[in-house]
């Protein structure tokens, strides 16, 4: 049964490892070629690599000059994200209903680095060393925050939590407050700069990371045999979303049209998704009956698969049980790593992007004729496809499972 009204993409911005802005990520993404390197910061550690943001690109755009200095990192991205795709969007902030306007930006961790400098300067030096700054830049609602602040956003800001989902999730949110008429605009999506060496450690202490450390380039590797762990990974992504009506009314056409959501819970395991893939199975199920679509109209499926061992033999036996008719796989963490609370926007913003120009990444380091599931993997090189409908999956810590499902047009 269709439940909400779709909604227009009308606007992106993406900041990855493959490149600072929309075309520069997706040009990466298409090329195929991972960004895992060594990491200086990490230097030390049982992991001394990551993705990182390209070198000398830290986005410095639509930040006010007086506010870059109290900033954190994470902060910076969401607002370089946001304010490209304002821009794309053919908006301007100068003219919009202000009050009518919402930001939800996904983040999971915030700015662990802060946190970490701060508490080693309470340790060494007392409390009276402790920066002022440290909640409104370590805090993970303080993205939402800065773009509403540089953009003169007074409507609904929010942040949400939900570990790897955070951006999915985000953007779901979006569309309720759109669909129940409290916004006309929702800048949506997630930001995460939580590339440290805490996270680093911690991550690889519950065995999550791969440690492929001779082979860096080969580490991001997923539903691939021999993957061990996921590599971190940073960026941000913002999508633009309007009632279709509104879009039509001011001559903007859509870049893809956000038709459907689910989500679920796991209830299974605090960090092991249910190895069945029961939880994610549901969230597909209700993304697709909330788009009024059925398994058949699927093209495409952008995967959530970080290249763990069980989340991804778990997702690639629910992808085949719930779409057996073979829709194109592709899974971007093999050229971009794991991107945390900010993977499922800018992967949603990747499909959004395959169904608009109608090509399909390929998965980086993966040999289709032995992956994981008998899938339809798309491998090698970027793939020519018409996609009508695609989806888009999300899974994070906690059991959060969030799917979105786009369409170049409203499902009849």
């Amino acid at each position: 049964m269709k439940g909400l009204p779709a909604i227009a993409v009308t606007g992106l911005g993406v900041i990855t490892p493959a490149g600072d802005g929309t075309d520069a990520t997706w040009e990466g993404v298409c090329g195929g070629k991972p960004t895992a390197a060594a990491d200086p910061s990490l230097e030390g550690l049982p992991v001394e690599f990551s993705c990182r943001l390209p070198s000398g690109s830290e986005p410095v755009r639509g930040i006010p000059r007086r506010a870059a200095w109290r900033m954190s990192p994470v902060g910076k991205a969401a607002v370089a994200a946001g304010h490209d795709a304002v821009q794309d969007a053919g908006l301007d902030p100068a003219s919009w209903e202000s009050a009518r306007v919402g930001v939800v930006i996904g983040c999971g961790v915030g700015d662990l680095a802060s946190w970490r400098a701060q508490t080693l300067r309470l340790t060494d030096k007392g409390a009276a060393s402790v920066s002022p700054l440290t909640m409104p830049m370590a805090l993970p609602n303080m993205p939402a925050g800065e773009v509403a602040l540089a953009l003169g956003i007074h409507g609904p800001s929010l942040g949400t939590a939900t570990a790897c989902a955070s951006g999915a999730s985000a953007l779901m949110t979006a569309r309720w407050l759109l669909a129940s008429g409290q916004c006309d605009i929702v800048l949506a999506g997630g930001a995460e700069m939580a590339v440290d060496p805490l996270s680093v450690a911690a991550f690889h202490r519950m065995g999550a990371l791969s440690i492929r450390g001779d082979d860096i380039s080969g580490a991001s590797r997923p539903f691939a045999p021999g993957r061990d762990g996921f590599v971190i990974s940073e960026g941000a992504a913002v999508l633009v979303l309007e009632r279709t009506e509104d879009a039509a009314a001011r001559g903007k056409d859509p870049r893809a049209l956000l038709v459907g959501c689910g989500a679920s819970t796991d209830a299974h395991h605090p960090t092991t998704p249910h190895p069945e893939g029961a939880g994610t199975e549901a969230a597909l199920r209700q993304a697709l009956a909330d788009a009024g679509l059925v398994p058949s109209d699927i093209d495409h499926v952008n995967a959530h698969a970080t290249s763990t061992p069980s989340g991804d033999a778990s997702e690639a036996a629910m992808i085949g049980r719930v779409l057996p008719h073979g829709p194109s796989v592709t899974a971007p963490k093999g050229v971009l790593g794991h991107a945390l609370g900010a993977a499922g926007a800018i992967e949603a913003a990747l499909t959004v992007l395959t169904v608009e120009r109608g090509l399909v990444p390929p998965t980086a380091n993966l040999d289709g004729t032995v992956a994981e599931g008998g899938l339809n993997h798309v491998t090698g090189s970027a793939r020519p496809q018409r996609v009508r409908a695609a989806v888009s999956n999300s899974f994070g810590f906690g059991g959060h499972n969030v799917v979105l499902a786009f369409t170049s047009d409203a499902p009849a």
